[in-house]
């Protein structure tokens, strides 16, 4: 399916074009895994998680909630790697608003701006912890 205009966003001007042409494919996977609302995020909140080699194909596969570097792992890695059932099986709202002001600093550009324009009150939960 190709993108829709919704699914673009601005690119940087000093890209070429090429270069820009793959940034705003990329935004577009990540802008096509979100889910619809941030209700729909229902993941645990404590315990052990164990992701799916799909998600985790390159490091931990298993990760302590309790543990705050894990949590904030866990949290970076689904977020970069999740698909959007795995964004709603392993995330929960909850953690996300708590984690955001840090998470946000710890995953790519792309991600965090595709995750602040589609949902302005994380954008707005940093700005009111900073």
């Amino acid at each position: 399916m190709p993108p829709t205009p919704h699914d673009l966003a601005p690119t940087p001007k000093n890209l070429s074009g090429a270069d820009a042409e793959d940034l705003s494919l990329y935004r577009v996977k990540f802008r096509r895994r979100l889910p619809e609302s941030l209700d729909e995020l229902h993941g645990p909140t404590q315990g052990v998680v164990e992701l799916p080699l799909h998600v985790a194909w390159s490091g931990m596969t298993s990760y302590d909630l309790g543990k705050p570097r894990q949590r904030m792992g866990l949290y970076r890695t689904v977020l970069h790697e999740g698909l959007r059932e795995d964004l709603s099986r392993y995330l929960n709202q909850d953690l996300l608003f708590q984690l955001w002001p840090v998470l946000r600093t710890l995953v790519g550009r792309t991600v965090r701006s595709v995750w602040e324009d589609a949902f302005p009150q994380l954008a707005s939960r940093t700005r009111a912890v900073t």
